[in-house]
Protein backbone atom coordinates (compact mmCIF):
# COMPACT_ATOMS: atom_id res chain seq x y z
CA UNK A 1 0.00 0.00 0.00
CA UNK A 2 2.03 3.03 -1.63
CA UNK A 3 0.24 5.65 0.82
CA UNK A 4 -1.30 5.38 4.32
CA UNK A 5 -5.29 5.15 3.56
CA UNK A 6 -7.71 7.20 6.69
CA UNK A 7 -10.74 5.69 7.63
CA UNK A 8 -13.53 7.69 9.30
CA UNK A 9 -16.16 5.79 11.50
CA UNK A 10 -19.41 7.66 11.78
CA UNK A 11 -22.61 6.98 14.06
CA UNK A 12 -24.99 9.67 15.74
CA UNK A 13 -23.40 10.18 18.96
CA UNK A 14 -19.74 9.38 18.38
CA UNK A 15 -19.50 7.28 21.70
CA UNK A 16 -20.19 3.72 21.27
CA UNK A 17 -20.08 2.26 17.71
CA UNK A 18 -18.08 3.94 15.86
CA UNK A 19 -15.61 4.88 18.94
CA UNK A 20 -15.31 0.53 19.60
CA UNK A 21 -14.71 0.54 15.61
CA UNK A 22 -12.07 3.19 15.81
CA UNK A 23 -10.37 1.33 18.64
CA UNK A 24 -10.38 -2.31 16.83
CA UNK A 25 -9.14 -0.67 13.68
CA UNK A 26 -6.08 1.05 15.38
CA UNK A 27 -5.56 -2.19 17.42
CA UNK A 28 -5.92 -4.54 14.08
CA UNK A 29 -3.81 -2.07 11.90
CA UNK A 30 -1.65 -0.10 14.00
CA UNK A 31 0.11 2.21 11.96
CA UNK A 32 -0.64 1.04 8.70
CA UNK A 33 -4.02 3.22 8.44
CA UNK A 34 -5.02 6.44 9.84
CA UNK A 35 -7.96 6.22 12.17
CA UNK A 36 -11.13 9.07 12.84
CA UNK A 37 -14.69 8.88 14.31
CA UNK A 38 -16.95 11.56 14.81
CA UNK A 39 -20.98 11.49 15.28
CA UNK A 40 -23.21 13.81 13.38
CA UNK A 41 -25.05 14.70 17.05
CA UNK A 42 -22.11 14.05 19.37
CA UNK A 43 -21.81 12.98 23.05
CA UNK A 44 -20.58 14.03 26.29
CA UNK A 45 -18.42 11.19 26.84
CA UNK A 46 -17.62 7.42 25.86
CA UNK A 47 -20.50 5.36 26.66
CA UNK A 48 -18.90 3.92 29.83
CA UNK A 49 -20.25 0.33 28.85
CA UNK A 50 -18.38 0.58 25.49
CA UNK A 51 -15.22 1.43 27.45
CA UNK A 52 -15.42 -1.44 29.87
CA UNK A 53 -16.19 -4.02 26.83
CA UNK A 54 -13.33 -2.73 24.62
CA UNK A 55 -11.35 -3.15 27.61
CA UNK A 56 -12.11 -6.77 27.72
CA UNK A 57 -10.57 -7.18 24.41
CA UNK A 58 -7.44 -5.13 26.09
CA UNK A 59 -8.23 -1.71 23.87
CA UNK A 60 -8.46 1.44 26.08
CA UNK A 61 -10.52 3.82 24.62
CA UNK A 62 -11.17 5.73 27.82
CA UNK A 63 -8.75 8.62 26.17
CA UNK A 64 -11.58 9.03 23.42
CA UNK A 65 -14.03 12.24 23.52
CA UNK A 66 -16.81 12.49 20.84
CA UNK A 67 -15.84 14.95 18.34
CA UNK A 68 -18.81 16.24 15.50
CA UNK A 69 -18.56 15.17 11.95
CA UNK A 70 -17.19 17.80 9.78
CA UNK A 71 -16.81 17.96 5.71
CA UNK A 72 -13.43 18.19 6.09
CA UNK A 73 -13.18 15.02 8.05
CA UNK A 74 -15.34 13.35 5.13
CA UNK A 75 -13.21 14.86 2.68
CA UNK A 76 -9.91 13.71 4.49
CA UNK A 77 -10.97 10.24 4.98
CA UNK A 78 -10.88 7.39 1.92
CA UNK A 79 -12.96 5.01 3.52
CA UNK A 80 -16.13 6.75 5.30
CA UNK A 81 -18.29 3.41 7.38
CA UNK A 82 -21.39 5.14 8.64
CA UNK A 83 -23.26 3.17 11.68
CA UNK A 84 -27.06 4.58 11.50
CA UNK A 85 -26.39 7.97 10.57
CA UNK A 86 -25.70 7.40 6.81
CA UNK A 87 -28.25 11.06 5.52
CA UNK A 88 -25.90 13.02 7.92
CA UNK A 89 -22.65 12.39 5.73
CA UNK A 90 -21.73 14.16 3.17
CA UNK A 91 -21.09 12.23 -0.16
CA UNK A 92 -18.17 13.20 -2.10
CA UNK A 93 -17.11 10.97 -5.33
CA UNK A 94 -14.45 8.91 -5.35
CA UNK A 95 -14.73 7.65 -1.72
CA UNK A 96 -15.79 4.03 -0.43
CA UNK A 97 -19.07 4.24 1.92
CA UNK A 98 -20.37 1.54 3.30
CA UNK A 99 -23.30 1.43 6.21
CA UNK A 100 -23.10 -1.27 8.51
CA UNK A 101 -26.00 -1.95 10.25
CA UNK A 102 -25.41 -2.48 13.84
CA UNK A 103 -27.47 -2.19 16.99
CA UNK A 104 -26.86 0.68 19.34
CA UNK A 105 -25.49 0.02 22.55
CA UNK A 106 -26.69 3.34 24.24
CA UNK A 107 -28.28 2.64 27.46
CA UNK A 108 -27.51 -1.15 27.37
CA UNK A 109 -26.46 -3.31 29.51
CA UNK A 110 -22.83 -4.74 29.45
CA UNK A 111 -24.25 -8.42 28.45
CA UNK A 112 -26.05 -6.63 25.39
CA UNK A 113 -23.06 -4.38 24.51
CA UNK A 114 -20.95 -7.41 23.86
CA UNK A 115 -22.45 -9.19 20.94
CA UNK A 116 -22.53 -5.58 19.07
CA UNK A 117 -18.67 -4.87 20.47
CA UNK A 118 -18.03 -8.53 18.25
CA UNK A 119 -20.00 -7.65 15.31
CA UNK A 120 -17.77 -4.71 15.06
CA UNK A 121 -14.73 -6.42 15.42
CA UNK A 122 -15.60 -8.86 12.66
CA UNK A 123 -16.67 -6.11 10.56
CA UNK A 124 -13.44 -4.23 11.16
CA UNK A 125 -11.04 -7.33 10.82
CA UNK A 126 -12.63 -7.85 7.35
CA UNK A 127 -11.85 -4.29 6.27
CA UNK A 128 -8.44 -4.61 7.38
CA UNK A 129 -7.80 -7.57 5.56
CA UNK A 130 -9.16 -5.95 2.59
CA UNK A 131 -7.24 -2.58 3.29
CA UNK A 132 -4.04 -4.07 3.91
CA UNK A 133 -3.70 -6.86 1.30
Amino acid sequence: MPDKLAVLFVCVHNAGRSQMAAGYLRHLAGDRVEVFSAGSEPAEHVNPVAVQAMAEEGIDITSEQPKILTTDSVRHADVVVTMGCGDACPVFPGKRYEDWDLADPAGQPLDAVRPIRDDVRRRVAALVAELTA
